[in-house]
């Protein structure tokens, strides 16, 4: 049987975590371990995750992508889910993740969507679905294929263990999910899916400081890769790549090559 870890990145979360950590457990397919990397808090966060059986690995550097790669490192698991401390997976989040990798062998990543939790009752579903279509518009052309959303993904252990290496895991200033769609993208097939539901708090985007700030590193995210992922270079490097890979078809009835 699959083996699936969960990995939380938080930081002085530990009552939103504590929410996100019993709708983990209450799942209709219960991870066989869920990672909490504590980033240097300052409250409860890991008093809590450790008594909700989560193990608690530290993370020193500052920066969700020191603290996304740390936890992906740590992870036992065939399949290494990822979604956030303010997050709110739905009841079936982790069957649904495992039954998109086991139906798509060659897919190296799966990605879902999100709605709002909190704000505006009438918003939450325009405004997230706004926020998401906005975040995939603006991405896709610079990799080529659809983004990863760091609330809600999923790797394949042997998918991350191929790029761990290349992720700009030290750089506080990326939005990890993005730089990890660059290196992920290169590599393996990302498949967004739809049905993987996901909640999410409201609260970055309502100081307009942190969403300039969220603004900043994304277009950072990009410009990071470049002259080399620059888009019409990668798009080319890619519909090589994916041209090399699919499989020559052969007439029927004619001769196998020899060699």
């Amino acid at each position: 049987m699959v083996i699936v870890s969960v990995v939380i990145p938080a930081k002085d979360d530990a009552e939103l975590l504590a929410r996100c950590l019993r709708r983990i457990t209450a799942q209709t397919r219960v991870p066989d371990e869920v990672v909490v990397v504590d980033n240097g808090s300052h409250d409860g966060t890991a008093r809590v995750a450790a008594a909700a059986g989560a193990r608690v690995v530290r993370c020193e550097e500052p920066g969700i992508p020191a603290a996304a790669a740390t936890g992906y490192d740590s992870a036992t698991g065939d399949i290494v889910l990822r979604l956030d401390a303010d997050c709110v997976p739905s009841e079936r989040w982790v069957e649904y993740m495992v039954a998109a990798f086991e139906a798509s062998p060659h897919v190296g990543a799966v990605t879902g969507g999100a709605t709002f939790v909190d704000g505006p009752g009438p918003l939450r579903v325009p405004l997230a679905a706004l926020y998401l279509g906005a975040y995939v518009a603006a991405t896709s052309p610079a990799l080529g294929h659809v983004p990863l959303f760091g609330s809600n993904l999923g790797l394949r252990r042997s998918a991350w263990d191929d790029v761990r290496t290349s992720v700009h895991r030290h750089d506080a200033n990326l939005h990890d999910d993005l730089d990890l769609a660059f290196h992920m993208g290169e590599r393996h097939v990302i498949r967004y899916r739809r049905g993987l539901a996901m909640g999410m708090s409201m609260r970055p985007f309502t100081d307009p400081s942190s969403f300039g700030t969220r603004m900043a590193r994304g277009w950072r995210s990009v410009v990071v890769h470049w002259p080399r992922d620059f888009p019409p270079l990668r798009w080319v490097r890619l519909a090589r790549r994916r041209r090399a890979e699919r499989p020559t078809s052969r007439v029927p009835g004619s001769p196998a090559p020899h060699g």
